[in-house]
């Protein structure tokens, strides 16, 4: 047991470096972020702790990441380098491998090398505008709730053309069911505004969002 636990510490380490002010509006303390990735599923392999962002994995001596565990704070993580590409919405709880936390992609992919903080999220707290055209055009509704379906709720079309995020973060998903791309949306990226479909992440291609709910924190 005590070699056992000797490999485990030596594969262990931990990176903490504030790179923005962590405050939580609605309770007027800063939350706390913590994340350990691993380089194997089920949390096997190489892991390290992080209290802050990462923008590439592999200056830290990780090829990818395979599992996630959550201890507290909500993050994002991307396919890519530097903030790019598909975007994988993290709450606390355990995910052991791709599939727990890809919202059910189309598309089979398992590359993970940045990921960071979401300062804003408030569940208790978000409101947002969601509008039927470009540049907050068209018909409009206001959400604060959790929404598995926008067309049970009585959103007409299956796309949304632009968006405003009062306070908190939203994940949109593309279809109903909390499945597919996923897009995350804050109330301190672009002071809030999305206004074409494109704003809502470099892997976008399509103004399609089915779903949507409150990020957890």
């Amino acid at each position: 047991m005590r070699s056992a636990m000797r490999a485990s510490e030596m594969n262990r380490f931990t990176r903490t470096h504030m790179t923005s002010p962590m405050f939580f509006p609605s309770m007027g303390t800063a939350p706390y972020f913590k994340v350990t990735v691993f380089e194997r599923e089920h949390f096997q392999g190489k892991c390290i702790e992080f209290t802050s962002e990462c923008c590439n994995i592999h200056n830290c001596g990780l090829d990818n990441i395979r599992s996630i565990r959550v201890e507290s704070g909500a993050w994002v993580g991307f396919e890519h380098h530097d903030f790019q590409g598909q975007q994988f919405i993290l709450e606390r709880g355990e995910y052991p491998n791709w599939e727990a936390y890809s919202g059910s992609l189309s598309y089979h992919n398992e590359y993970f090398m940045s990921f960071r903080p979401i300062y804003c999220a408030s569940h208790q707290n978000s409101r947002m505008m969601i509008f039927e055209k470009e540049n907050f055009m068209g018909r409009s509704t206001e959400l604060c709730d959790d929404y598995p379906s926008l067309r049970a709720m009585g959103w007409a079309t299956p796309e949304v053309g632009s968006m405003h995020v009062q306070s908190g973060a939203f994940v949109c998903y593309e279809y109903p069911g909390y499945r597919g791309q996923q897009y995350i949306m804050e109330c301190e990226k672009h002071s809030g505004d999305y206004q074409h479909w494109r704003n809502w992440g470099s892997h976008c291609q399509t103004p399609k969002v089915q779903s949507i709910r409150r990020i957890r924190h």
